[in-house]
C-alpha cells in the first residue's frame, strides 16, 4: 500500500484519535477496528457499575438495616479499601458516559449510585471522627507525629546498621495502643477525603469536619480556662484573681502550642493532604477563633487601666515569655494566608506587652524619686524598707534579663538631668557603652544609693548615718552577688561598692571609737606616774561607757559585716587597752575605790563590744558625736567612694 494511504487512515481528521475512541459512539467512528475497541470500554463500564451497584447497595443504610446499624470501616477494612475503589472506578465510567452519552440512563444509575456511595461515606467519616474523638484528640495526635518523627530521625542516623527485624520490633515497642487506634483513624479519614473530594462531594466532607473539629478545639480552650473578657471586666477584679487568670492563661498558651493547635495542625493536614485549599480552609475555620482569644488575652491585661499592682510587671514578663519563646511555633502552626490575624495578634500583644514594662519601670523609678529624702532613718541604722523593696524587685527583675535585653535592646539610656553629675562615672566609660538592659538597672540602683544619701544629709547623728550607709550599701551588693543582676552589672561594679562598704565602716568607726580609742597613749606599756595612770583609767571609763551607751541600739544587720566591724574594733580597742591594763593596774590596786577608778577588765571591754550592732537598746541615748560634724566631704559618697 502507497505511504499516503497508510497516512491517510491513520490521521484522517473525521476520526476520533485513540484516547477517545473508547467513549466514541458508533454514528463517529467510520473505522472497522474501532467497534471492538468501543465494546470492551462499554463492557468494563458495565462490569464497573455492576461491582458497585452490588457493593455500594450493600451498605445502603436506606434499604439495609445492617448497613444502617453498622460500622463500614470497623467491621471490614479491606471491604472498605474495596468500597473506595469501587466509588472511584464509578468515578471514571461516570466520566467516559458522560463524554459518551449525557443522557443514558447507565449514567443516571451510576449517579444514584454515586449518591448513595457519598452518603455511606459521609457517614463513614462522621463516625470516625465522632467515635475516635478521644483517639484523635490533639495530645495523641502531636504525640504521635512527634515519635514518628524521632523514629524517621533515628532510622536515618542507623544507615542499615541494624537490622529490618530489629528495626520493626523497636517501631512497634514504641507504638502504644492509643496511638495505633490514632493511625489508623487518621488514615481510614484521608482515604474517606481524598474520595469525597475527587468525586465533587469536598462541600460535605469538609462541612462534617470543621463542625466536629472546631467543637474539640473551643472544648479544649475552654478547659484551659479562655474565655471572651473585656478590659474594663478585667480593671475591676482584685489582683489575686487576675493573677490566677494569668497564670492559667500561661498554661494555656503551653499546652495550646505542643498539643491543641499543633496536633489540630497535624491532623488536617494528613487528613486534606490532597488539597492545600481545603486544608487551609478547615484550619482555619477551627482554629482561628479560638487562637485569636488566647492570644489577645495579653493586650486586654496591659490595657490602660487602674495603678498596677508591684508583682504585675513579673506577670507581664512571664506573658511576654511566653508568647516570644513560642514565636516560632506560632508562626508555623498559623502559616497560613487566612491565619494571618492571628500572628498578628500575637505580635500586637507581644508589642503591648513590651510597652507595659517599660512604662512599668518608668513607674517605678517615679516612685523612688518621691520617696521623701528627709524621712528619719528607723531601726539603729539598719536596712531601709526602700532598699528592701527595690532590691528585691530588681533582683526579680534579674531572672528575666534575656527578655528585658529584647524590651530594652532600642530605648535610649536613661536621662542623666535628674540626679548631680557628680553620681556619673567618667566620659571615658562611654567608649564601650553596657547592654541597655545593664545600664538600666545600674542606673535604678544608682537612683536608690541617691535617696539613701539624701536621707543621711538631714541626719544630725553622723555615727548613725555611717551604719545607715553601710548597711544599706552592703545589702544592695549582697542583692546583686546572689541574684543574676551580678551578670548585668559585672564584677567591677561590685568591687567598687564593695570598697565603699568598706569605707563607711571605716568612718563609722573613726567617728564612733575614735575619741575611746584616743584616751589611751600610743605607747600603752610606756612607763607613767599611777596618776596618769589612773587619769587614763577614768577617761577611758568614761567615753568607753558613753559610747557603748549610744551605741547600743544601732545594727548592723549583715552577719558577715558585723562580725568584721567587731574584730576590727576589737583589734584596735581590746588589743591597747589590755596591754595598758596589763601594764599599770598594778599602779592604781593600793588606790581607794579601785573598781570606780579600774572598772573594766579587758574581757569586760571584748564582751561588751561583742554585743554590739544587735539594736539591744531602744534609745540611742542622745548623739554620740557633736552635730556640728558635716558629711559634706563624703557628700555624693556612692559614686566616689
Amino acid at each position: 500500500m502507497p505511504r499516503k494511504g497508510m497516512r491517510s487512515i491513520c490521521f484522517n481528521s473525521k476520526t476520533s484519535s485513540f484516547s477517545m475512541s473508547r467513549y466514541s459512539s458508533p454514528a463517529r467512528n467510520s473505522i472497522s477496528t474501532g467497534t471492538p475497541r468501543r465494546s470492551f470500554s462499554e463492557s468494563l463500564i458495565e462490569q464497573s457499575i455492576e461491582a458497585a451497584t452490588v457493593l455500594i447497595n450493600k451498605w445502603n443504610p436506606e434499604t439495609s438495616t445492617y448497613a444502617k446499624v453498622t460500622s463500614l470501616f470497623y467491621e471490614s477494612k479491606s471491604e472498605a479499601m474495596q468500597f473506595i475503589r469501587c466509588v472511584n472506578d464509578l468515578q471514571k465510567s461516570m466520566h467516559a458516559m458522560v463524554i459518551e452519552n449525557s443522557t443514558s440512563e447507565k449514567l443516571v444509575h451510576a449517579q444514584n449510585l454515586m449518591q448513595i456511595a457519598m452518603k455511606r461515606l459521609q457517614k463513614e467519616f462522621y463516625q470516625i471522627l465522632s467515635m475516635n474523638r478521644a483517639h484523635l484528640d490533639p495530645e495523641s495526635v502531636s504525640a504521635r507525629s512527634s515519635r514518628a518523627s524521632a523514629r524517621s530521625s533515628i532510622s536515618d542516623y542507623d544507615d542499615g546498621s541494624v537490622s529490618q527485624d530489629d528495626e520493626v520490633r523497636n517501631v512497634g515497642d514504641s507504638i502504644d495502643e492509643v496511638e495505633e487506634v490514632s493511625s489508623i483513624a487518621m488514615t481510614d479519614l484521608r482515604s474517606i477525603a481524598e474520595c469525597m473530594i475527587s468525586t465533587g462531594y469536598a462541600k460535605e466532607c469538609i462541612s462534617i469536619y470543621k463542625i466536629i473539629r472546631k467543637s474539640i478545639v473551643d472544648e479544649g480552650i475552654y478547659r484551659l480556662g479562655v474565655e471572651k473578657i473585656s478590659s474594663s471586666q478585667i480593671n475591676k477584679m482584685d489582683w489575686e484573681v487576675l493573677d490566677r487568670r494569668i497564670k492559667d492563661w500561661l498554661e494555656a498558651v503551653k499546652v495550646s502550642m505542643t498539643i491543641l493547635f499543633n496536633g489540630e495542625r497535624i491532623l488536617c493536614d494528613h487528613v486534606f493532604a490532597s488539597s492545600d485549599s481545603i486544608r487551609e480552609s478547615c484550619f482555619t475555620e477551627i482554629s482561628k477563633e479560638g487562637a485569636t482569644l488566647l492570644f489577645g488575652f495579653p493586650e486586654l491585661v496591659v490595657a490602660k487601666s487602674k495603678k498596677s499592682h508591684p508583682e504585675k510587671i513579673f506577670r507581664v514578663l512571664d506573658m511576654y515569655t511566653a508568647i516570644s519563646t513560642n514565636w516560632i511555633e506560632i508562626d508555623s502552626i498559623f502559616s497560613f494566608e487566612s491565619t494571618v490575624t492571628v500572628r498578628a495578634q500575637a505580635l500586637n500583644s507581644l508589642n503591648k506587652l513590651s510597652d507595659s514594662v517599660r512604662t512599668m519601670l518608668s513607674e517605678f523609678e517615679s516612685t523612688m524619686q518621691k520617696d521623701s529624702s528627709k524621712s528619719k532613718i528607723h531601726g539603729g541604722g539598719g536596712v531601709d524598707i526602700l532598699t528592701l523593696t527595690t532590691m528585691n524587685y530588681l533582683s526579680l527583675l534579674a531572672d528575666y534579663s534575656n527578655i528585658l535585653a529584647d524590651i530594652f535592646a532600642d530605648c535610649p539610656p536613661p536621662p542623666r538631668s535628674s540626679l548631680p553629675e557628680s553620681y556619673f562615672e567618667s566620659p571615658s566609660t562611654d567608649d564601650s557603652p553596657a547592654p541597655a538592659i545593664s545600664m538600666r538597672m545600674a542606673w535604678l540602683i544608682l537612683v536608690l544609693l541617691c535617696k539613701l544619701d539624701g536621707k543621711v544629709e538631714h541626719h544630725k547623728d553622723v555615727c548613725l548615718s555611717y551604719i545607715f550607709l553601710a548597711n544599706n550599701l552592703n545589702h544592695v551588693v549582697s542583692k546583686v552577688q546572689t541574684s543574676n543582676l551580678k551578670y548585668l552589672l559585672g564584677e567591677d561594679w561590685i568591687a567598687k561598692h564593695e570598697e565603699k562598704v568598706k569605707l563607711f565602716s571605716a568612718n563609722y568607726e573613726r567617728l564612733a571609737w575614735g575619741p575611746v580609742i584616743a584616751t589611751l597613749p600610743e605607747n600603752p606599756t610606756a612607763t607613767i606616774t599611777p596618776a596618769q595612770a589612773k587619769e587614763i583609767f577614768r577617761k577611758f571609763n568614761s567615753s568607753f561607757d558613753e559610747t557603748c551607751r549610744k551605741q547600743s541600739s544601732f545594727v548592723v544587720a549583715d552577719p558577715k559585716l558585723r562580725d568584721e566591724m567587731k574584730v576590727l574594733l576589737a583589734r584596735k580597742i581590746v588589743r591597747s587597752y589590755r596591754e595598758f591594763y596589763d601594764a599599770h593596774r598594778s599602779n592604781v590596786v593600793g588606790e581607794r575605790n579601785v573598781g570606780v577608778t579600774v572598772r573594766f577588765a579587758p574581757e569586760d571591754v571584748g564582751n561588751y563590744l561583742s554585743d554590739l550592732f544587735f539594736g539591744n537598746n531602744n534609745s540611742s541615748g542622745g548623739t554620740s558625736v557633736s552635730s556640728s560634724y558635716s558629711l559634706s566631704h563624703q557628700r555624693h559618697s556612692w559614686s566616689r567612694g
